[in-house]
């Protein structure tokens, strides 16, 4: 069974080390993020803050060399053009047969724990306009994210308008903004009409909570964040953060006053998702109703709404698949997560062979390409045969 073309829908940046402190509004020149060179790695330093090192583009591929070559820092200049330069990014998915890919970004999502709000909308303003260039080269490829902080929600507004009239396809806000903030009070209306009306899709990526840094892990004591995925249990229990922002979203009445509002949960996986939908589901019809629980149009329930708005990202999660019609063929999407660590390249396909053997080919191409096609627009040619699969040579 053939696989036919490919779309991944969570591809990635290794932002450039120049990207803030170009474009960066210039009332916050000094204060912009820096790629700086220390000893042993490079790592992004802002606003006071030791963020994280770069492993983005350095260790591609490195995974199936074996546990023992992956890091946890690295150099600018070891990570892959592909990267960070939108020819060698063709020549890599070309080589790991992807016709096109939806990019996120890789160091950015750190950056929502800032609480300086105007600062933060700064640093998403100058990325916006780097994703924007970037895409602008081969447009027909590859669809950039805009990213979104909605701590002021016209201000959010403004730069969602002003996002889609650079050409950025869909919106990445928080996948969890807080407890106080949750996604189904009525403050974000205006929001989800706005992005109803310009049809962009909503992104919720793993690892972009909005939440306060603390004072250990300030520049002086060289810290790494927590909030940083750095432990196996925060790896395991990624799902928990989406979950949480999609039930406020469905329970709050989100998509029945937006019915042409579409989510998109981007690097959890889906084997979570079946057993999600029921327990929504059960929650919903078994339990004694309290007085603001509400109580959905046509009989509709929890499940139907998350069919009907909420699609879902995969990469290798065997399982999901196993229990895909439980979601919804249609709400499936795979993602490669180039050029990151654990991404699939360079044997997307091969292990997309193995995660799909059991079914059927019109599924498959839902699947790897025709959903995400359809959401974000591409025009996918018939299929070419994969080059040899070679990554993109490093930056010298």
């Amino acid at each position: 069974m053939a696989l036919g073309s490919l779309i991944s829908t969570d591809s990635h940046f290794t932002e450039p080390p120049d990207l803030w402190t170009e474009r960066i509004d210039r009332r916050f020149a000094d204060r912009a993020p820096r790629l700086v060179s220390e000893p042993e790695a490079d790592w992004w330093h802002a606003d006071g803050f030791r963020l994280s090192s770069l492993v983005s583009g350095v260790l591609l591929g490195k995974r199936f060399q074996g546990q023992d070559k992956l890091r946890r820092e690295g150099r600018f200049e070891e990570a892959c053009l592909g990267s960070h330069q939108p020819q060698a990014k063709l020549v890599d998915m070309d080589a790991d047969g992807v016709y096109g890919d939806v990019i996120y970004p890789t160091v950015l999502r750190h950056f929502s724990r800032f609480e300086d709000s105007e600062y933060l909308s700064a640093i998403y303003r100058a990325y916006n306009d780097f994703v924007a260039e970037f895409c602008s080269v081969y447009p027909a490829r590859h669809k950039g994210v805009a990213v979104i902080n909605l701590d002021d929600i016209d201000d959010g507004i403004g730069e969602l308008q002003r996002a889609a009239k650079l050409g950025l396809s869909t919106a990445l806000i928080s996948v969890y903004p807080s407890e106080e903030r949750g996604y189904g009070l009525p403050l974000y209306d205006p929001f989800w009409a706005a992005a109803q009306d310009l049809n962009m899709p909503l992104s919720l990526h793993s690892g972009s909570n909005r939440r306060a840094f603390d004072n250990r892990e300030s520049l002086d004591d060289k810290a790494v964040p927590v909030f940083h995925l750095s432990s196996l249990a925060t790896y395991s229990t990624v799902p928990h953060w989406v979950q949480l922002s999609l039930a406020n979203m469905i329970f709050g009445g989100v998509f029945e006053r937006f019915p042409g509002l579409t989510v998109v949960s981007v690097e959890h996986e889906i084997g979570w998702a079946p057993f999600f939908i029921n327990l929504m589901d059960y929650s919903y019809t078994q339990r004694a109703r309290l007085p603001d629980w509400p109580r959905f149009k046509n009989d509709a329930l929890p499940s139907d709404l998350f069919r009907k708005h909420v699609l879902l990202s995969f990469q290798e999660d065997a399982l999901g698949i196993r229990l895909r019609h439980d979601v919804g063929v249609d709400n499936l999407m795979w993602g490669s997560d180039y050029p990151h660590p654990e991404s699939t390249f360079p044997r997307s396909r091969e292990i997309l062979e193995r995660v799909l053997a059991d079914v059927p080919d019109d599924e498959r191409a839902r699947m790897v390409c025709g959903n995400a096609a359809k959401l974000y627009g591409f025009k996918v040619p018939a299929p070419a045969p994969p080059a040899p699969s070679t990554p993109s040579r490093r930056s010298s």
